[in-house]
């Protein structure tokens, strides 16, 4: 009888692990709850969540005559098949992962609920979108009117009626509306505080041409950067969001729009429970913009910036991987009138703490031109603070400059250097002429022809001089020395490369 002994044994084991968790311990019995533990329970009972997920009909009944769906008629630009093409509104699909680049191909870019629209008809895009004032202004996605000829909102009520773009905005992905007939339309309103990770949302619109269609969930993080754009910033959430959803509005547990649905995050195209909102606050900013100039200027401060890594900040010399490295500030900017230099760690921004690269870009872009901000920053251990008037953003350009590859050693980093000026590379720095695969700054990603610039946030223009930043570091307790380093292709960044003793 193997079963009655296999059963007869884990119901043993079972009537021990309840003496144990009872406390049974040499004939004494404890209280299941010792002092140890019950000092690690909250102190008073967790209070049930004040909207229990029972019914949300009185929120779906408050904000659904403010939903619209929209249908766009697309012009001769505009692709239907290219992964990266202008339905994306400018987006860069190479950097976003693949499981949301198929989803962003066709996210609101179909003709109907079966997708692209009958050969020989006209083709179209569908979405959604909410009114936000009475006068009919109506905020939905960039990338669903993109390239339209034609657009118009279906209302709650049944009625479909003509507008018009005011104004688009690319790297938001955000784009106002206004319905041309005269009228009083109902209207939703923004939510005057970010949600919190665990908020209850709701989300209505126009999924695969179903209008009106509601959905719930709750948020499942906040800051999400899915690398859709220069300024991601999502709130993620799990309510069902799919294909026509894009520009929808989503809702707290008090009627107020906390996010605009732009994303999912799925292989197949369909709903997976991992959507990806653009925050009210940003939202907001934007149409503001729109709704007066129909355009979005942006602040400009004129620094290239990175993330302060781990190894960074030991380099550095900093306690903790925060802040926004720079890596040099552009000559005639604001930045470089107001003395800002490379190797910079800024912190804050008028007093608000800046935890990498991306918030600081977020900052910035987040306030107009002309705009006065206190940059609080270290430079070399030192704390300092410095007044800067933004410029406005220019368009978005890159410049590059060529070098090759082609002696001295520097054991400690695992390279072969020489003057950049003696291998004709450039006036300045030092080349690195070979690289140990199995040395600390390969595992960095310093390649042969690459430049290094300063080290320790000192110019170098020999080999010698490199050593004696390493020495200086090293004597320093530092466990890594910071590079600024050029690649073949003019790309500038930091590097912090791991000091090998046993060089």
């Amino acid at each position: 009888m193997p079963e009655t002994r296999t059963h007869r044994r884990a119901l043993a084991s079972v009537a021990a692990a309840a003496l144990l968790a009872g406390g049974a311990i040499g004939g004494a019995y404890l209280p299941a709850a010792t002092p140890a533990y019950a000092q690690a329970l909250p102190k008073t009972p967790i209070e049930a969540p004040e909207h229990p997920p029972g019914s949300f009909a009185n929120i779906v009944d408050k904000v659904k005559p403010g939903v619209v769906s929209v249908k766009v008629k697309l012009d001769d630009t505009a692709s239907m098949d290219d992964d990266d093409g202008p339905s994306q509104g400018g987006r860069n699909m190479q950097n976003v992962p693949p499981q949301l680049r198929e989803f962003f191909r066709r996210f609101g870019q179909n003709g109907g609920p079966g997708g692209q629209q009958q050969r020989g008809g006209s083709r179209g895009a569908v979405g959604s979108g909410f009114i936000i004032s009475a006068d009919g202004y109506v905020v939905t996605n960039n990338h669903v009117v993109d390239h339209g000829k034609t657009v118009q909102v279906t209302l709650d009520d049944g009625r479909t009626l003509d507008a018009k773009v005011i104004g688009k905005d690319s790297k938001t992905d955000i784009a106002l509306l206004k319905i041309k007939e005269a009228g009083s339309y109902p209207y939703v309103q923004f939510g005057k505080g970010a949600p919190r990770v665990g908020d209850w949302v709701v989300a209505i619109g126009n999924p695969f041409g179903l209008g009106g269609t509601v959905t719930a969930g709750i948020v499942s993080a906040r800051g999400r950067d899915i690398g859709a754009g220069p300024y991601d910033d999502f709130l993620q959430i799990d309510a069902p969001i799919n294909k026509g959803n894009s520009g929808g509005p989503t809702f707290n547990v008090n009627g107020e729009v906390v996010g605009v649905n732009t994303a999912i995050a799925s292989p197949s195209g369909g709903s997976v429970g991992l959507a990806f909102a653009i925050p009210a606050e940003t939202v907001q900013a934007v149409v503001e913009q729109l709704r007066t100039d129909g355009k979005v200027a942006r602040g400009y401060l004129g620094v290239q910036v990175q993330p302060v890594t781990q190894d960074i900040a030991e380099g550095l010399g900093l306690a903790k991987p925060k802040g926004a490295l720079v890596d040099h500030a552009e000559d005639g900017t604001p930045a470089a009138k107001a003395g800002l230099k490379s190797g910079d760690v800024i912190e804050k921004v008028n007093g608000d703490p800046i935890n990498d690269a991306k918030e600081l870009s977020r900052k910035i872009a987040g306030l107009k031109p002309g705009a006065k901000v206190d940059l609080a920053y270290l430079r070399g251990g030192k704390a300092d603070t410095a007044t800067v008037t933004l410029g406005s953003l220019p368009s978005d350009g890159k410049v590059a400059s060529r070098g090759d590859s082609e002696t001295n050693g520097q054991p400690r980093l695992g390279l072969s250097l020489a003057p950049a000026s003696e291998v004709g590379l450039a006036d300045q720095g030092v080349a690195v002429v070979e690289v140990d695969p199995d040395g600390p700054a390969a595992a960095k990603g310093i390649e042969q022809g690459d430049l290094i610039l300063d080290v320790g946030g000192q110019s170098v223009s020999k080999p010698s001089e490199v050593a004696a930043q390493i020495r200086s570091a090293e004597s320093a307790g530092r466990k890594a020395v910071l590079m600024r380093v050029k690649s073949g292709k003019g790309v500038t960044r930091f590097v912090a490369v791991q000091l090998n003793k046993a060089g």
